[in-house]
């Protein structure tokens, strides 16, 4: 094995931080998508194994996966990301960097550390949404750390497709709970993961706007570049 993947996969086991050299190869095309690779290989021998099935050492004591997080400039603002061993665990707009590291720290019961070899793969797919390249988002998503109901709303809501607008009560009717709009609105509201599960298509009864947590002027902003906002009032 060359030294370079060596010390790739190092690095997405969280084992050790990228060299200089590894971390100017991993901003190169060719290094994004050798990234990119390992990581879907890493995520399906987890899959498939459990989470420390790619580390395990008979007798030894595995630490928990760090949590990677970074920033990245968009239209909207600076958005911070974090991944974790399952996916994507946080999107934020809107929050300084030190109150993001401490929702994390509270809510997942460890430390995050700034990567951007760990978090390549979802911040390129945002920069290419944000860019008008893309319209569906192909990066795994933890959800784990939130309740049942949440987690159904949250997956009915990530199968509405770039430039369709669908009620509060359209999603509690989609996953058996019709009537339960005012419970569909309020899990969206905690939504941990916006963009990447588009709650900003969910809207409000007779086409109103509804709202958002991430304030309505970015709302509108990501419903205008997904070419939806003709179809809210």
């Amino acid at each position: 094995m060359k030294r370079r993947d060596e010390e790739l996969i190092a690095t997405l086991l969280g084992d050790r931080k990228p060299g200089a050299e590894l971390a100017r190869w991993l901003t190169t095309e060719p290094g994004r998508r050798e990234l990119a690779a390992y990581g879907r290989t890493l995520r399906a021998l987890r899959a498939l194994h459990g989470p420390g099935a790619v580390r395990r050492v008979p007798g030894a004591r595995l630490a928990p996966r760090p949590v990677h997080y970074t920033s990245l400039s968009a239209p909207i603002g600076r958005v911070l990301v974090a991944v974790g061993d399952a996916g994507l665990v946080r999107v934020r707009f809107r929050q300084s960097e030190a109150a993001f590291v401490a929702e994390l720290e509270r809510q997942l019961g460890q430390k995050p550390v700034r990567s951007s070899s760990g978090t390549a793969e979802v911040v390129d797919q945002l920069r290419a949404y944000f860019a008008g390249r893309r319209r569906r988002f192909e990066v795994p998503v933890d959800l784990r750390h939130v309740t049942p109901f949440a987690r159904r709303v949250l997956t009915a809501t990530m199968r509405v497709p770039a430039g369709d607008l669908v009620s509060y009560g359209e999603i509690a009717r989609r996953i058996g709970r019709p009537g339960g709009s005012r419970a569909v609105g309020q899990a969206l509201g905690r939504n941990p993961i916006p963009i990447i599960i588009p709650c900003h298509r969910v809207i409000a009864a007779g086409g109103r706007i509804g709202g958002y947590t991430g304030g309505l002027a970015i709302k509108r902003r990501l419903l205008r570049l997904e070419g939806a906002l003709a179809a809210t009032g």
